[in-house]
């Protein structure tokens, strides 16, 4: 088991995380998703518990610094992780979580974070009560709250297109994503676009990292009893997938895509060298989560082994 410690950080870097904008959620985000992991799979070994705690240390410590403007703001990115005052549960209030979400899950927002950072702090609230205060689920509205006005993300099409907004693509290009019929069409849809396109250089709307997690999201928002809500969220995850099918193959200008040799749940992936620069040490162990709640919904064993060699295109 990854240490329950990770999990009562994670919370407080998703309850202190709104003054300094939406995507600071990355952090608290991606500690509370390295702590399920733990929990997801009861049988990891040391060595691959260790090498998660190490890079939930690496989060804590500050060194992905870039989702706020930290001599603007002030505040240090290991300063997200300060406990809040202790107080009763009031785990009746988790549901103002998902009544906050609401309001902005129609459409695609920042490439679904919404979706990713409040059905993460939902499930870290609903089981373990002891953490969903006032302070806490306060300040994790706060920060979905903040998705009400942002933008669904950009597209980069190459040095001589640039970057295009999802507006401009989508009144001009890509094939038309039919309309999901169920959460599981969703899913099934997704891990083929991750074995069909994770091979593929692309850069824009999060890439297949948040898709999956996008998509992981609406299903643990269904599993933990809001599935209206869940749902209701379908139509931005479909505009998400037809947003990077339009973007085209990178990898002339921007290299191609490397696998990674192992699977992270195997001891020998923490034996590599791991790129950890721009957004990888969070989005890492938070693709290792989302992937596996997808993966259960899968049934078929050769999809699975498909699916899995093509996760490894996002684990390098």
């Amino acid at each position: 088991m990854v240490d329950f410690e990770y999990l009562q950080k994670g919370i407080a870097g998703l309850a202190n995380a709104h003054p300094l904008g939406t995507m600071s959620g990355h952090l608290g985000a991606a500690v509370t998703a390295g702590y399920f992991i733990g929990e997801d799979h009861g049988d990891l070994s040391v060595t691959i518990t260790r090498g998660i705690e190490s890079e939930l240390d690496r989060v804590l410590k500050g060194e992905e610094a870039i989702w706020f403007d930290v001599k603007k703001t002030g505040t240090k990115p290991s300063q997200l992780f300060a406990t809040g005052p202790k107080q009763a549960a009031v785990p009746d209030r988790i549901q103002n979580i998902a009544a906050a979400l609401a309001k902005n899950v129609a459409t695609l927002k920042q490439s679904g974070h919404n979706v990713i950072f409040a059905s993460i702090a939902i499930r870290a609230l609903r089981s373990h009560e002891q953490y969903a205060t006032p302070w806490a689920i306060d300040g994790i509205c706060k920060l979905i709250s903040k998705f009400d006005d942002v933008s669904s993300g950009r597209g980069y099409f190459g040095k001589q297109v640039g970057w295009k907004t999802a507006d401009q693509i989508l009144s001009s290009k890509g094939p038309p994503v039919q309309p999901y019929r169920s959460i599981q069409e969703m899913i099934d849809v997704t891990m083929i676009e991750l074995i069909e396109g994770s091979g593929v250089k692309k850069q824009g709307f999060g890439g297949y990292w948040h898709l999956i997690n996008h998509a992981a999201g609406i299903v643990e928002l269904d599993r933990l009893g809001y599935p209206t809500l869940a749902n209701y969220s379908l139509p931005a995850h479909r505009q998400h997938l037809q947003l990077i099918r339009a973007i085209p193959d990178l990898s002339k200008e921007l290299g191609i895509v490397n696998a990674s040799k192992h699977d992270p749940l195997v001891d020998e992936y923490w034996s590599e060298e791991l790129a950890r620069g721009g957004a990888s040490l969070t989005h890492r162990i938070k693709t290792i989560y989302g992937y596996h709640i997808l993966r259960r919904h899968v049934d078929d064993s050769k999809f699975k082994i498909q699916a899995d060699k093509a996760f490894k295109n996002l684990m390098d």
